[in-house]
């Protein structure tokens, strides 16, 4: 399951949003994986959603394996578009 979603808010991805991010990613079992410009990181990892500098308007690839991969997927997507509750 995947999918491409792009980030909204003014400051992008920075430490709160990627904390966020990664704790519902953390609420689900599946193996999630961002996708950008040809590189992958472990979405469960904040190190590793900072070291890919994602900007407003940068579009990235939710990915998941698993027997939730869906609902992973919607969720994730879900709290890009509403810009992380900002």
């Amino acid at each position: 399951m995947e999918k491409i979603v792009k980030i909204l808010n003014d400051s992008g991805m920075h430490a709160r949003p990627a904390g966020a991010f990664v704790k519902k990613a953390n609420e689900f079992s599946s193996d999630i994986n961002i996708e950008v410009n040809g590189k992958a990181v472990n979405a469960k990892s904040i190190m590793n959603l900072l070291s890919l500098g994602l900007k407003k308007d940068d579009e990235i690839k939710i990915v998941a394996n698993g027997d939730d991969a869906a609902a992973a997927v919607e969720a994730l997507a879900d709290l890009v578009n509403s810009k992380f509750g900002e």
